[in-house]
């Protein structure tokens, strides 16, 4: 890849908490980073951080002391295992949840100077359609939506793909499905957000939204371990039916640059 080509930078968001979005974004950037990309993953839930619990990370500089001017950027980024770069937001943080004039341009900021430096940048965004979360998003070329078969996490990530579509003009999203019961499980998914999104949403739209499904994610005992362990699940089951699935997904993003 060239070095003078921004980075693609890719939102990873959920309409809820508890789908294992912060995990897979961490995994997704070492299965990238296996593919030759350069990598960074900045931790854009402000409020409710957790990438450094995930790769355990105790980090002296996070986004907090950047964004209160006692650090410079560049001391805040933090190598991760699996190869790739980590800009943690940190605690402290939780003033930044709600969305100010002076967090947005500061959020700008970071990206616009960061994604020079790299093929690829995830933004690891809150869940929900906060503020916060949907101005993080719209840093983003593109959106993964992260979603498991459980009707909850469904309805949810219904109402952020309306609320992305309605409000910044998305057309295109991807769906990553995480712990499938069974295989096609995925499909059956993206076809259900579809089928919705063609009922109730595209109607009213120019054009219509267009939801291609990135990957599913098994369930898998490995994940729970890992998890449990802090460690990527890449570095320490590869051979895992999970890993095999997220390094299918980082496969795809990579082919869509």
């Amino acid at each position: 890849m060239s070095g003078s080509s921004p980075a693609r930078i890719t939102a990873v968001t959920s309409g809820k908490g508890g789908v294992g979005k912060t995990f897979l974004t961490a995994n997704l950037a070492a299965a990238l980073t296996r593919q030759g990309a350069r990598v960074l993953v900045l931790d854009a839930d402000l409020g409710l951080a957790n990438l450094d619990v995930v790769l355990n990370l105790f980090p002296k500089i996070t986004l907090h002391e950047v964004f209160t001017g006692k650090a410079a950027l560049q001391d805040a980024v933090l190598p991760a295992p699996g190869g790739f770069s980590v800009l943690l937001a940190g605690s402290g943080m939780v003033e930044y949840s709600r969305m100010t004039p002076q967090v947005r341009e500061q959020l700008q900021n970071v990206v616009s100077e960061m994604a020079p430096r790299y093929d690829h940048v995830l933004l690891d965004t809150g869940a929900g359609i906060s503020d916060v979360v949907l101005y993080t998003v719209s840093l983003a070329s593109d959106v993964i939506v992260v979603a498991t078969p459980e009707p909850t996490s469904m309805t949810d990530a219904y109402a952020t793909i309306k609320v992305l579509a309605t409000t910044q003009g998305r057309r295109d999203m991807r769906v990553l499905v995480n712990q499938a019961r069974k295989p096609g499980e995925g499909r059956a998914v993206r076809q259900q957000l579809q089928a919705v999104v063609d009922r109730y949403v595209n109607p009213a739209l120019d054009s219509p939204v267009r939801l291609s499904l990135l990957g599913e994610v098994p369930a898998d005992a490995a994940v729970r371990e890992c998890v449990l362990k802090r460690q990527l699940l890449l570095e320490a089951m590869p051979g895992a039916h999970a890993s095999q699935a997220v390094v299918q997904a980082a496969t795809q993003l990579m082919d869509g640059r």
